[in-house]
């Protein structure tokens, strides 16, 4: 097994460069559901922590009240894979959902955006429609598509905490 400072760096690099990815959660009677989302992910050396800008009255919000895990996967069409499967929690006071936007809106080319170009969160991170999801893995695999050709499972990056 991998330790995360071995994962971590060619996980984030992957799904910056990706940057869009499917999110599952458990909806109220255990069946798995997905959408596409936007994360941004921050690796210090020590601690892997990503980030989802989103809407707490959506599905998810009640998904996740129940059931705080979701399962990250970004997928290219060379076939690189990688996925982060984490505990979840939400950020609702108003110094952390702005603290969650700056980091939106100071974001790395391609994963940085400006949060108030989707139209409910145009009044800003204080907006009912506006929370985000800090995302704390406790699993991360990384496979390039040429790890998955080789066949050669000792080449696969899993760390799990």
């Amino acid at each position: 097994m991998n330790e995360l400072v071995d994962v971590a760096p060619a996980f984030v690099e992957m799904a910056h460069r990706i940057v869009w990815a499917t999110v599952a959660t458990v909806d109220r009677v255990g069946r798995a559901r997905t959408r596409i989302l936007h994360p941004i992910w921050e690796w210090d050396g020590a601690a892997l922590v990503g980030w989802i800008a989103t809407d707490p009255t959506s599905p998810k919000g009640g998904h996740l009240a129940l059931n705080p895990s979701v399962s990250v996967t970004y997928w290219d069409p060379g076939h690189d894979t990688c996925t982060a499967d984490c505990s979840a929690s939400w950020i609702t006071d108003d110094a952390g959902r702005a603290e969650v936007w700056r980091r939106f809106a100071e974001g790395p080319e391609p994963v940085g955006y400006d949060p108030a170009i989707v139209p409910v969160w145009a009044e800003g991170p204080t907006t009912a429609r506006f929370a985000g999801l800090r995302l704390e893995p406790w699993r991360v695999r990384v496979q390039p598509a040429a790890v998955m050709l080789s066949g050669k499972a000792d080449e696969l990056r899993i760390w799990t905490a």
